[in-house]
């Protein structure tokens, strides 16, 4: 599974004009599951993204998580995240099929929920409306473990 996480400080996402996830300090959380991940792969990517000390401490370092702040997580799937980009025009066979994306996606979102970390979500496949405001600006890129 392949995710961009954002340090934010809000974040929120409106389909059809209204608003169905929203979040204070926290991170914002796209993802998208690739062929061939596994459940295991999902919870390995939540684990790491819960666990991620990018939030500052006294001494203004990165080196708190999001358990440590109180923060919650926005999560928005995002096929996207998968292009390949060897021409002008991206393709996307690398993105996991859809019911293999939705469900991956409920999956990661279940097992950051499952470290104590409240979640908000968009709604997967749809067009979705992403406001945040990055805090650092801290943005980083991870793939699961393969």
């Amino acid at each position: 599974m392949r995710a961009l996480v954002q340090r934010v400080s809000e974040a929120s996402v409106t389909v059809d004009g209204e608003k169905v996830g929203e979040i204070g300090t926290g991170l914002l959380v796209l993802i998208c599951a690739m062929q061939g991940d596994t459940e295991a792969q999902s919870e390995w990517l939540a684990r790491k993204v819960v666990n991620l000390r990018i939030f500052r401490d006294e001494q203004d370092r990165m080196n708190r998580s999001l358990p440590d702040v109180g923060g919650s997580a926005l999560i928005v799937s995002q096929f996207t995240l998968a292009a390949e980009t060897r021409g002008n025009r991206p393709g996307f066979s690398t993105a996991a099929a859809p019911d293999d994306g939705k469900r991956l996606y409920g999956h990661f979102s279940a097992a950051v929920a499952a470290h104590g970390v409240p979640v908000a979500n968009g709604v997967f496949g749809a067009d979705m409306k992403v406001a945040l405001v990055n805090d650092g600006p801290v943005t980083i890129w991870l793939d699961s473990e393969r």
